[in-house]
């Protein structure tokens, strides 16, 4: 089955999916490895890798061991044409149509889909938006763009619905690593209303309630990344995989 497909699999049979991301710039091999072997225990539904500035130099070796360690898909979010590895089962293959920076927008596409094909990964197309949130973020500064503002919900629903209108799998909403805010629920109720594709929702969660709000909300997927670089233990990954998975919680 298609990495995709599983994803779709998840959020119907669960409610809602939960996706680890794993910065190779921000934590070193031993503590990924770490991570990635729990994942799958505390019910992790997928693993993103993938960085907004990459210093580190080994991220191909990085995919690789992470794959090695799991039984769960691997899936590279790529902050440009350069974080694309044979390792990794998808890729979501990225546009981020918040921005009108056109390096972002298709350059680095261009640049990274003759590897994907290459490299036999599966693309998943997916729209990706910044939202505004309280501060700036790596992947913001890096990408030269403004975020949509927090409290304008059409201008987000206007842009998911291109998305869909190009044919896009998904949209990523994105608050941003560490960010001061969230993607307010709000936006995420009327996004979520006005197009028929699944959502993903990150930045900024740093509680299971707040992960479960987002589902709630109508986010078919949430990440969180960062929360974990801090606070790395079993017992709290568990806890947000749970959040997430609202129809498992109702059987119980």
């Amino acid at each position: 089955m298609k990495i995709f497909a599983k994803l779709i699999e998840t959020k119907v049979n669960k409610g809602g999916g939960f996706f680890l991301l794993l910065d190779p710039d921000r934590a070193d091999e031993k503590e990924i490895l770490s991570r990635a072997e729990a994942s799958e225990e505390c019910g992790v539904d997928a693993i993103l890798i993938g960085t907004s500035f990459m210093l580190n130099t080994s991220f191909h070796h990085t995919v690789k061991l992470v794959k090695e360690h799991t039984n769960l898909p691997v899936i590279i979010f790529p902050g440009g044409h350069g974080q694309i590895s044979p390792h990794a089962d998808a890729i979501l293959f990225t546009s981020l149509i918040s921005g009108r920076n056109s390096n972002y927008l298709i350059e680095e596409q261009v640049k990274g889909a003759p590897l994907v094909k290459r490299f036999n990964i599966e693309p998943i197309s997916t729209g990706y938006m910044l939202i505004e949130s309280g501060r700036m973020t790596s992947v913001q500064f890096i990408s030269n763009t403004r975020p949509i503002p927090s409290n304008k919900p059409d201008i987000a629903a206007a842009h998911a619905l291109a998305a869909q209108y190009f044919g896009m799998k998904m949209v990523f909403m994105e608050a941003g690593s560490g960010a001061e805010n969230p993607v307010p629920d709000e936006m995420i109720r009327v996004v979520s209303e006005y197009v028929e594709i699944p959502l993903i929702v990150g930045g900024g969660l740093n509680s299971p309630e707040e992960a479960e709000r987002k589902i709630a909300s109508g986010a078919s997927f949430v990440v969180v990344g960062d929360k974990f670089e801090k606070d790395g233990s079993m017992e709290l990954l568990r806890e947000f995989t749970e959040a997430v998975h609202v129809l498992k919680k109702e059987l119980v």
